[in-house]
């Protein structure tokens, strides 16, 4: 399937590893020119020469999202080196895990800037250049855990929430300009991320992270982790042509680990 995408810029966010790493090489696959972003400057520009191999052009930028200097940064970049941004892949590393009572004040500010302001900023930033054109896909890489809270990560069930009804709203708010606003939610998925909570919940019970990673399996109806790649071949679709009349969704990318019925 052609999904039209070639010769369209993509900026995604966090795409030094993991799910944006996957989401970038994706888009690139298909022939979309992108603008890469990350807190590490080496791993972020190993990723970017990795990805040359499609031929298409490729600008890696280190920013902190966290920072709007950093937001005003990377769009600008864009903007200076391909005049434009047609999808924006927001994603970001989850807060710390623990209780409640675990977080300080501090920790909260920290995850809303990292969760939501970055969001928000970058939507900001590239959406009424997507208004001008009359066409643009805004896809946040959010959490499972909007639909169903995962014990022990309070701030990650909080503030992707949060992100969430920004997107239901902003959808309906840029449904008739060609712009269509939707979360995918990745559900227990091989990442750096993954494999820090299993060893801290290892910690925790007195376990090995073994253990950890078995209960996982046993509670997926697939019976293992997703990978970052199967993902983001959803982001695709979410960003192509074809999938021009889908908005206001959030789509789980989850094994059927989610038990509501919607």
């Amino acid at each position: 399937m052609d999904l039209g995408l070639k010769g369209k810029v993509a900026l995604v966010a966090a795409s030094s590893a993991g799910i944006g790493r996957a989401v970038a090489e994706a888009l690139a696959a298909e022939g979309m020119e992108l603008v890469m972003c990350a807190r590490r400057e080496g791993p972020l520009e190993d990723a970017g020469r990795e990805l040359e191999k499609y031929g298409v052009r490729i600008v890696a930028v280190p920013v902190d999202l966290t920072e709007p200097e950093g937001v005003r940064e990377v769009v600008a970049t864009a903007f200076d080196v391909f005049g434009r941004v047609d999808v924006l892949v927001t994603n970001t590393g989850g807060p710390p895990a623990g209780p409640f009572e675990a977080h300080t004040p501090e920790d909260w500010e920290e995850a809303v800037r990292q969760n939501l302001f970055s969001v928000l900023n970058l939507v900001r930033e590239v959406l009424p250049g997507m208004r001008e054109r009359g066409w643009g896909r805004i896809i946040n890489v959010t959490s499972i855990a909007v639909k169903q809270p995962s014990d022990n990560l309070i701030l990650s069930n909080a503030v992707r929430a949060a992100v969430t009804g920004f997107a239901r709203t902003l959808a309906t708010e840029t449904a008739t300009d060609g712009i269509t606003v939707n979360n995918v939610m990745p559900g227990f998925t091989r990442t750096g991320r993954l494999t820090e909570l299993a060893e801290k919940r290892g910690a925790i019970k007195g376990v090995e992270p073994e253990e950890i990673w078995a209960a996982w399996h046993e509670e997926i109806p697939m019976g293992r982790v997703g990978e970052p790649r199967e993902l983001a071949s959803l982001v695709a679709f979410l960003a192509s042509e074809q999938a021009s009349y889908i908005t206001a969704q959030s789509i789980a990318v989850d094994g059927g680990w989610i038990k509501s019925l919607l």
